[in-house]
């Protein structure tokens, strides 16, 4: 099972495995504080696609779309987070991002559940 949750937000044991998806390490946090078992860079969205969308609501149906597009592209790193997924009962995909419904966290595991 994947969830996404914010990183900034307190670790939690029912987290299990837990793999920061973000490009950039989160402004003000320590890795301590931090508690990841894994940053996965290479499955966030590229650093163009980052900036395009820039957290705009509005755009979050194309931001969809263009970054399963970019994980289409990139099987490696999609198959890595399937091996955790097949591994550990839960792994918890870190964001960044203050929204928690419109952020890369909620599309990748969208896109981790429903295609295979």
């Amino acid at each position: 099972m994947y969830r996404v949750k914010r990183i900034y937000d307190d670790p939690a044991t029912e987290d299990g495995f837990r793999v920061l998806v973000d490009r950039l390490w989160p402004r003000g946090l320590s890795r301590e504080r931090a508690h990841i078992d894994l940053w996965l860079k290479e499955v966030a969205p590229s650093t163009e696609l980052r900036r395009w969308f820039h957290h705009e609501a509005p755009l979050f149906d194309e931001f969809t779309a263009r970054y399963e597009a970019e994980l289409d592209a990139n099987p490696t790193a999609v198959d890595q987070l399937r091996e955790l997924g097949r591994t550990h009962p839960v792994v918890t995909l870190l964001v960044g991002a203050r929204d928690p419904e419109l952020n890369q966290g909620v599309v990748l595991e969208r896109y981790l559940e429903h295609h295979p």
